[in-house]
Protein backbone atom coordinates (compact mmCIF):
# COMPACT_ATOMS: atom_id res chain seq x y z
CA UNK A 1 0.00 0.00 0.00
CA UNK A 2 0.96 3.56 -0.91
CA UNK A 3 0.22 7.10 0.18
CA UNK A 4 -0.74 8.23 -3.24
CA UNK A 5 -1.16 5.51 -6.66
CA UNK A 6 -0.28 8.54 -9.15
CA UNK A 7 1.66 11.82 -8.95
CA UNK A 8 2.28 13.94 -12.50
CA UNK A 9 4.71 16.61 -12.87
CA UNK A 10 4.56 18.68 -15.40
CA UNK A 11 3.81 22.38 -16.51
CA UNK A 12 0.04 23.38 -16.02
CA UNK A 13 -1.81 25.45 -17.87
CA UNK A 14 -4.72 27.48 -18.26
CA UNK A 15 -6.69 26.15 -21.39
CA UNK A 16 -9.01 27.80 -23.64
CA UNK A 17 -10.48 25.11 -25.87
CA UNK A 18 -12.31 26.57 -28.84
CA UNK A 19 -14.33 23.51 -30.71
CA UNK A 20 -16.11 23.30 -34.49
CA UNK A 21 -13.24 25.57 -35.98
CA UNK A 22 -10.10 25.45 -37.86
CA UNK A 23 -7.23 28.24 -37.62
CA UNK A 24 -8.33 31.57 -39.33
CA UNK A 25 -6.22 32.32 -42.00
CA UNK A 26 -4.22 35.49 -41.55
CA UNK A 27 -6.77 38.89 -41.44
CA UNK A 28 -9.90 36.59 -41.31
CA UNK A 29 -12.28 35.76 -38.37
CA UNK A 30 -13.87 32.48 -37.39
CA UNK A 31 -16.55 31.78 -34.81
CA UNK A 32 -16.41 28.45 -32.66
CA UNK A 33 -19.62 26.51 -32.00
CA UNK A 34 -18.12 25.83 -28.36
CA UNK A 35 -16.07 26.78 -25.44
CA UNK A 36 -14.17 25.19 -22.20
CA UNK A 37 -12.08 26.69 -19.85
CA UNK A 38 -10.08 24.19 -18.09
CA UNK A 39 -6.64 23.36 -16.41
CA UNK A 40 -4.73 21.82 -19.02
CA UNK A 41 -0.89 20.30 -19.73
CA UNK A 42 0.21 18.03 -16.54
CA UNK A 43 -3.31 18.75 -14.49
CA UNK A 44 -5.16 17.46 -17.43
CA UNK A 45 -3.32 13.96 -16.44
CA UNK A 46 -3.87 14.40 -12.71
CA UNK A 47 -7.42 15.22 -12.93
CA UNK A 48 -7.71 12.34 -15.46
CA UNK A 49 -6.10 9.91 -13.12
CA UNK A 50 -8.46 11.38 -10.31
CA UNK A 51 -11.45 10.58 -11.95
CA UNK A 52 -10.70 6.90 -12.65
CA UNK A 53 -10.49 6.51 -8.77
CA UNK A 54 -6.80 6.37 -8.33
CA UNK A 55 -5.55 8.88 -5.27
CA UNK A 56 -3.37 11.19 -7.32
CA UNK A 57 -1.61 14.52 -6.68
CA UNK A 58 -0.81 17.21 -9.19
CA UNK A 59 2.64 18.72 -8.85
CA UNK A 60 3.91 21.92 -10.51
CA UNK A 61 3.31 25.92 -10.93
CA UNK A 62 0.19 28.73 -11.48
CA UNK A 63 0.44 32.34 -10.80
CA UNK A 64 -1.96 34.13 -8.42
CA UNK A 65 -3.50 35.80 -11.58
CA UNK A 66 -7.07 35.19 -12.86
CA UNK A 67 -5.98 32.46 -15.14
CA UNK A 68 -3.99 30.37 -12.36
CA UNK A 69 -7.67 31.42 -9.92
CA UNK A 70 -9.32 29.67 -12.99
CA UNK A 71 -7.15 26.41 -13.05
CA UNK A 72 -7.50 26.54 -9.18
CA UNK A 73 -10.95 26.49 -8.51
CA UNK A 74 -11.53 23.42 -11.31
CA UNK A 75 -8.90 21.04 -9.46
CA UNK A 76 -10.18 22.02 -5.78
CA UNK A 77 -13.45 20.16 -7.09
CA UNK A 78 -12.13 16.89 -8.20
CA UNK A 79 -12.36 14.28 -5.76
CA UNK A 80 -8.64 11.86 -5.05
CA UNK A 81 -6.82 15.01 -6.50
CA UNK A 82 -4.26 16.12 -3.66
CA UNK A 83 -2.99 19.55 -4.64
CA UNK A 84 -0.56 20.18 -1.57
CA UNK A 85 2.76 19.89 -4.28
CA UNK A 86 0.84 22.75 -6.76
CA UNK A 87 2.17 26.29 -6.29
CA UNK A 88 0.94 29.39 -6.51
CA UNK A 89 3.59 31.62 -7.14
CA UNK A 90 2.22 35.50 -7.17
CA UNK A 91 4.65 37.14 -9.39
CA UNK A 92 4.41 34.71 -12.38
CA UNK A 93 2.08 34.34 -15.15
CA UNK A 94 0.25 31.09 -15.68
CA UNK A 95 0.74 29.55 -18.55
CA UNK A 96 -2.39 30.27 -20.93
CA UNK A 97 -3.09 27.65 -24.19
CA UNK A 98 -5.62 28.40 -26.69
CA UNK A 99 -6.78 25.24 -28.67
CA UNK A 100 -8.83 25.74 -32.23
CA UNK A 101 -10.57 22.34 -32.89
CA UNK A 102 -12.67 20.78 -35.34
CA UNK A 103 -12.89 17.03 -34.07
CA UNK A 104 -10.47 16.03 -36.16
CA UNK A 105 -7.07 17.94 -35.28
CA UNK A 106 -6.31 20.54 -33.35
CA UNK A 107 -4.23 24.03 -33.63
CA UNK A 108 -2.76 25.44 -30.46
CA UNK A 109 -0.94 28.87 -29.49
CA UNK A 110 0.15 28.80 -25.92
CA UNK A 111 1.60 31.87 -23.69
CA UNK A 112 3.73 30.56 -21.14
CA UNK A 113 7.27 32.31 -19.01
CA UNK A 114 9.55 29.64 -17.77
CA UNK A 115 8.63 30.84 -14.24
CA UNK A 116 6.26 28.29 -13.93
CA UNK A 117 8.20 25.72 -14.99
CA UNK A 118 8.44 22.17 -13.05
CA UNK A 119 10.71 22.99 -10.32
CA UNK A 120 14.12 20.90 -9.19
CA UNK A 121 12.90 20.39 -5.76
CA UNK A 122 9.58 20.32 -3.97
CA UNK A 123 8.00 22.76 -1.52
CA UNK A 124 7.38 19.60 0.86
CA UNK A 125 8.55 15.81 0.41
CA UNK A 126 5.81 13.56 -1.46
CA UNK A 127 4.50 10.39 0.66
CA UNK A 128 5.53 6.76 -0.99
CA UNK A 129 4.50 6.97 -4.31
CA UNK A 130 3.08 3.81 -6.53
CA UNK A 131 3.64 5.77 -10.09
CA UNK A 132 5.05 9.36 -11.30
CA UNK A 133 4.71 10.15 -14.71
CA UNK A 134 6.96 13.59 -15.85
CA UNK A 135 8.19 15.37 -19.33
CA UNK A 136 11.51 14.08 -20.13
CA UNK A 137 12.39 16.82 -23.02
CA UNK A 138 14.16 19.19 -19.86
CA UNK A 139 15.73 16.20 -17.98
CA UNK A 140 14.73 14.58 -15.12
CA UNK A 141 14.33 15.97 -11.91
CA UNK A 142 16.15 15.26 -8.91
CA UNK A 143 12.79 14.47 -6.99
CA UNK A 144 11.79 12.26 -9.50
CA UNK A 145 15.08 10.43 -9.26
CA UNK A 146 14.54 10.31 -5.90
CA UNK A 147 11.26 8.46 -5.85
CA UNK A 148 12.42 6.19 -8.46
CA UNK A 149 15.16 5.02 -6.36
CA UNK A 150 12.57 4.87 -3.50
CA UNK A 151 10.77 2.35 -5.57
CA UNK A 152 8.16 4.18 -7.53
CA UNK A 153 8.08 3.44 -11.19
CA UNK A 154 8.51 6.50 -13.42
CA UNK A 155 6.73 6.98 -16.68
CA UNK A 156 8.30 9.62 -19.37
CA UNK A 157 6.61 11.67 -22.08
CA UNK A 158 7.69 14.66 -24.34
CA UNK A 159 5.78 16.95 -26.22
CA UNK A 160 5.39 18.90 -29.20
CA UNK A 161 9.08 20.71 -30.28
CA UNK A 162 8.51 24.10 -31.38
CA UNK A 163 11.86 24.88 -32.21
CA UNK A 164 11.53 21.92 -34.72
CA UNK A 165 15.08 19.96 -34.02
CA UNK A 166 13.70 17.03 -31.97
CA UNK A 167 17.05 16.19 -31.17
CA UNK A 168 17.32 12.15 -30.85
CA UNK A 169 19.98 13.49 -27.33
CA UNK A 170 16.52 14.34 -25.42
CA UNK A 171 15.84 10.73 -25.38
CA UNK A 172 19.20 9.83 -23.73
CA UNK A 173 16.62 10.59 -20.50
CA UNK A 174 14.53 7.47 -20.77
CA UNK A 175 17.47 5.87 -19.12
CA UNK A 176 16.00 7.56 -15.78
CA UNK A 177 12.22 6.57 -16.37
CA UNK A 178 10.85 2.75 -16.88
CA UNK A 179 8.66 3.34 -19.35
CA UNK A 180 8.04 5.90 -22.02
CA UNK A 181 4.77 7.16 -23.55
CA UNK A 182 4.83 9.06 -26.79
CA UNK A 183 2.72 9.94 -29.55
CA UNK A 184 3.49 8.62 -33.28
CA UNK A 185 4.59 11.60 -34.60
CA UNK A 186 6.83 12.05 -31.43
CA UNK A 187 7.97 8.98 -31.73
CA UNK A 188 8.62 8.95 -35.25
CA UNK A 189 10.28 12.42 -34.85
CA UNK A 190 13.10 11.32 -32.45
CA UNK A 191 13.91 8.65 -33.57
CA UNK A 192 13.99 9.04 -37.63
CA UNK A 193 12.63 5.89 -38.17
CA UNK A 194 10.58 5.34 -41.03
CA UNK A 195 7.60 3.48 -39.43
CA UNK A 196 5.70 3.10 -35.82
CA UNK A 197 7.00 -0.65 -35.53
CA UNK A 198 10.97 0.16 -36.00
CA UNK A 199 10.55 3.49 -33.84
CA UNK A 200 8.76 1.27 -30.69
CA UNK A 201 11.92 -1.19 -31.54
CA UNK A 202 14.72 2.02 -30.99
CA UNK A 203 12.76 3.41 -27.95
CA UNK A 204 12.62 -0.47 -26.20
CA UNK A 205 16.47 -0.25 -26.25
CA UNK A 206 16.44 2.58 -24.17
CA UNK A 207 13.76 2.14 -21.16
CA UNK A 208 12.02 -1.59 -20.58
CA UNK A 209 8.25 -0.36 -21.48
CA UNK A 210 7.45 1.82 -24.29
CA UNK A 211 3.84 2.52 -25.73
CA UNK A 212 3.20 4.80 -28.70
CA UNK A 213 -0.40 6.49 -28.98
CA UNK A 214 -1.74 6.70 -32.19
CA UNK A 215 -5.06 8.31 -32.00
CA UNK A 216 -7.74 6.75 -33.59
CA UNK A 217 -5.94 3.80 -34.14
CA UNK A 218 -5.15 2.91 -30.73
CA UNK A 219 -1.87 2.05 -29.55
CA UNK A 220 1.47 0.16 -29.85
CA UNK A 221 3.12 -1.49 -26.70
CA UNK A 222 6.05 -3.39 -26.48
CA UNK A 223 7.59 -4.76 -23.20
CA UNK A 224 11.38 -5.12 -23.77
CA UNK A 225 11.79 -7.42 -20.90
CA UNK A 226 9.37 -10.23 -21.84
CA UNK A 227 9.23 -9.49 -25.72
CA UNK A 228 5.30 -8.86 -25.65
CA UNK A 229 3.84 -6.73 -27.93
CA UNK A 230 0.80 -5.80 -28.71
CA UNK A 231 -1.61 -3.71 -30.65
CA UNK A 232 -4.97 -2.66 -29.47
CA UNK A 233 -7.45 -1.02 -31.63
CA UNK A 234 -9.27 1.79 -30.59
CA UNK A 235 -13.27 1.57 -30.61
CA UNK A 236 -15.59 3.71 -33.00
CA UNK A 237 -16.04 7.33 -31.62
CA UNK A 238 -17.51 10.53 -33.10
CA UNK A 239 -14.51 13.18 -31.76
CA UNK A 240 -15.95 16.56 -31.35
CA UNK A 241 -12.16 17.69 -29.52
CA UNK A 242 -9.16 15.37 -29.43
CA UNK A 243 -7.42 18.43 -26.86
CA UNK A 244 -6.74 16.13 -23.83
CA UNK A 245 -6.43 12.50 -24.99
CA UNK A 246 -3.42 11.73 -24.94
CA UNK A 247 -3.21 12.72 -21.77
CA UNK A 248 -6.09 10.65 -20.67
CA UNK A 249 -4.84 7.72 -22.07
CA UNK A 250 -1.15 8.37 -19.91
CA UNK A 251 -3.35 8.91 -16.91
CA UNK A 252 -5.25 5.74 -17.80
CA UNK A 253 -1.91 3.63 -18.32
CA UNK A 254 -0.45 4.83 -15.40
CA UNK A 255 -3.25 3.66 -13.02
CA UNK A 256 -3.69 0.22 -15.29
CA UNK A 257 -0.18 -0.20 -14.29
CA UNK A 258 -0.42 0.26 -10.63
CA UNK A 259 -3.24 -1.91 -10.04
CA UNK A 260 -1.15 -4.63 -11.44
CA UNK A 261 -3.10 -5.51 -14.70
CA UNK A 262 -1.44 -7.03 -17.77
CA UNK A 263 0.63 -4.84 -20.73
CA UNK A 264 -2.26 -5.63 -23.12
CA UNK A 265 -5.33 -5.00 -20.52
CA UNK A 266 -3.37 -1.67 -19.39
CA UNK A 267 -3.21 -0.32 -22.67
CA UNK A 268 -7.01 -1.36 -23.98
CA UNK A 269 -8.02 0.72 -20.77
CA UNK A 270 -5.89 3.38 -21.85
CA UNK A 271 -7.36 3.46 -25.11
CA UNK A 272 -11.15 3.23 -23.73
CA UNK A 273 -10.44 5.80 -21.70
CA UNK A 274 -8.84 8.59 -24.18
CA UNK A 275 -11.67 7.59 -26.68
CA UNK A 276 -14.41 8.89 -24.35
CA UNK A 277 -12.07 11.86 -23.70
CA UNK A 278 -12.72 13.09 -27.42
CA UNK A 279 -16.52 13.06 -27.34
CA UNK A 280 -16.37 16.56 -25.54
CA UNK A 281 -14.81 19.67 -25.12
CA UNK A 282 -11.88 20.21 -23.18
CA UNK A 283 -9.02 18.37 -21.79
CA UNK A 284 -8.88 17.57 -18.13
CA UNK A 285 -12.64 19.01 -18.34
CA UNK A 286 -13.40 15.97 -20.84
CA UNK A 287 -11.60 13.57 -19.03
CA UNK A 288 -14.38 10.55 -18.40
CA UNK A 289 -15.36 9.42 -14.57
CA UNK A 290 -14.82 5.83 -13.66
CA UNK A 291 -18.76 5.22 -14.01
CA UNK A 292 -18.34 6.27 -18.17
CA UNK A 293 -15.18 4.20 -18.74
CA UNK A 294 -17.25 1.23 -16.95
CA UNK A 295 -20.25 1.70 -18.81
CA UNK A 296 -18.02 1.72 -21.94
CA UNK A 297 -16.29 -1.37 -21.18
CA UNK A 298 -19.45 -3.02 -20.10
CA UNK A 299 -20.66 -2.51 -23.33
CA UNK A 300 -17.90 -3.10 -25.46
CA UNK A 301 -18.51 -6.72 -23.57
CA UNK A 302 -22.14 -6.90 -24.84
CA UNK A 303 -20.56 -6.35 -28.41
CA UNK A 304 -18.03 -9.17 -28.03
CA UNK A 305 -15.05 -5.99 -28.90
CA UNK A 306 -13.50 -7.49 -25.63
CA UNK A 307 -12.29 -10.15 -24.45
CA UNK A 308 -13.82 -10.33 -20.47
CA UNK A 309 -11.01 -12.38 -19.14
CA UNK A 310 -8.94 -9.13 -19.04
CA UNK A 311 -11.37 -6.96 -17.73
CA UNK A 312 -12.30 -8.43 -14.63
CA UNK A 313 -10.01 -6.61 -12.88
CA UNK A 314 -10.78 -3.36 -14.46
CA UNK A 315 -14.59 -3.79 -13.43
CA UNK A 316 -14.32 -4.47 -9.95
CA UNK A 317 -11.88 -1.31 -9.86
CA UNK A 318 -13.89 1.01 -11.61
CA UNK A 319 -16.97 -0.54 -9.67
CA UNK A 320 -15.34 0.75 -6.64
CA UNK A 321 -14.19 4.08 -8.01
CA UNK A 322 -17.90 5.38 -9.11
Amino acid sequence: MTDLDLVFGGRVFCDLVMSGVQAPAPGAEVFADGLAVTPGGTATRAVAGARLGFGTALVGAVGRDLFGTAVLDRLAAEARLRLDWLTVLPEARTAVTVALTDGVDRSFVTYEERGTWLSDTLPTPLPPVAACHVGVAEGVPAWVRDLRRAGTVVVGGVGWDETGRWAPSVLDALAEVDAFVPNEDEALLYTRADDVDAALDALAERTPLVVVTRGARGALALDSATGERCEVMAPPTTAVDPTGAGDCFVAAFCGGHVAGWDLRTCTAFAVVTASLSVQRVGGASGAPRAREVRDAVLLGLDRDDLPAAEWIAVLDHLAGAA
